[in-house]
C-alpha cells in the first residue's frame, strides 16, 4: 500500500506539472492548440519507445519488450490530450479545471458503482469534503464559461477517465502506455504538420510541448498505470482532486502567482478530504 501512495503522489505532480506546462504554452502564444497536442503526443511516444528499446538491449535480445496497450485506450488519450488543448483556449483555468475533474470523477466514480464498488461512509465523507472545498476555492474566480470550451472540458475528463478505467489491470505500465501514445502517432503527427503550416509553432513553444509529453504526460502516465494496480476506481477518482491544488500552489512556486488564504485553507480540506477517504480505505484492507 505505501508504494500505491507513493506513485500516486509522484503521478499526482506529474499531472499538476503538466497543466503548468499547458497552461504556460497557452498563454504565451507560442503554440496553438494543434501543435501543442502533436508534439505532446509524439514526445511522449519517442521517449516511451527509447525507453523500451534501451530496456530490451540492456535484458538481452531475446526479450521482445514491444508496444502494447490499445486501440481503444490510445483513442480516448488522444480525445482527452486534443479537447484539453482545445478548452484551454476558450476557458480560464479556475472554470476548466473544475470542469475536468468533476468530470473525471462522475466517470470513474459511476463505473466503480456500476462494478459493484461501494464506498464506505467515511469515504463518501472524505469525497463530499474533497470535493466542497475545491468548489469554495473554485466558486470566487468562476464567470459565465464559454458553453463550447465547457463541453470540450466536459469531453476530456470524460476520456480521461476512460483511460484511466482502462489501465487498471492492463499489464506492464511501460509496454502498455508506449503503445496507446504510439497508436496515436498517425493523428498527432498531421496535427504537427498543421500547425506548422499555420505558423503555430515557436522555439519556447515546441520547448513545452516536448517537456509536457516526454516528461509530465508519458513517463507521469507510466507512474500512473502502477498506481491504479492498487486502487480502487474511486480511489483513484478521489486522489485526482488534488491535482489542481497541487497546480495551483506550482504556479505560485513558479509562476510568480500569489497564495489567497482562501487557497491555503481550501487545499488543507482538499488534502485532508483525500487523505481521510483513503485512509478509510486501507483500514478496510486486512493485514
Amino acid at each position: 500500500m505505501s508504494s500505491t501512495l507513493w506513485l500516486t503522489a509522484v503521478a499526482m505532480v506529474a499531472f499538476a506539472g503538466n497543466s503548468l506546462l499547458a497552461r504556460l504554452a497557452m498563454a504565451s502564444g507560442g503554440i496553438d492548440a494543434a501543435g501543442f497536442t502533436g508534439v505532446r503526443l509524439a514526445a511522449g511516444a519517442a521517449v516511451l519507445g527509447l525507453i523500451l528499446v534501451l530496456s530490451r538491449r540492456d535484458q538481452g535480445y531475446g526479450n521482445t519488450r514491444r508496444p502494447a496497450g490499445s486501440w481503444t485506450s490510445a483513442a480516448a488519450l488522444f480525445v482527452y490530450a486534443i479537447a484539453f488543448s482545445l478548452a484551454y483556449g476558450r476557458v480560464g483555468a479556475a472554470v476548466g479545471a473544475l470542469v475536468l475533474f468533476a468530470a473525471v470523477q462522475a466517470t470513474m466514480i459511476a463505473w466503480g458503482l456500476v462494478r459493484g464498488e461501494r464506498p464506505s461512509l467515511r469515504e463518501g465523507v472524505g469525497l463530499l469534503v474533497a470535493f466542497a472545498a475545491f468548489v469554495w476555492w473554485l466558486v470566487p474566480g468562476l464567470t459565465r464559461p464559454d458553453p463550447i470550451g465547457t463541453a470540450l472540458m466536459i469531453v476530456s475528463g470524460a476520456a480521461w477517465g476512460v483511460y484511466s478505467l482502462r489501465a487498471r489491470g492492463a499489464g506492464d505500465p511501460t509496454r502498455v502506455t508506449a503503445g496507446n501514445f504510439i497508436r496515436t502517432l498517425p493523428v498527432a503527427l498531421p496535427l504537427i504538420v498543421l500547425s506548422l503550416v499555420r505558423g503555430g509553432i515557436s522555439g519556447e513553444g515546441l520547448i513545452v510541448a516536448l517537456l509536457s509529453g516526454g516528461v509530465t504526460s508519458g513517463l507521469g502516465y507510466i507512474l500512473w498505470y502502477r498506481a491504479l494496480e492498487g486502487l480502487t476506481a474511486l480511489s483513484a477518482a478521489i486522489v485526482q482532486l488534488s491535482v489542481p491544488v497541487i497546480a495551483a500552489l506550482g504556479a505560485v512556486l513558479f509562476l510568480g502567482e500569489s497564495l489567497s488564504l482562501r487557497f491555503a485553507i481550501a487545499g488543507a480540506l482538499v488534502i485532508g478530504g483525500i487523505a481521510f477517504a483513503l485512509m478509510a480505505k486501507r483500514r478496510r484492507i486486512p493485514a
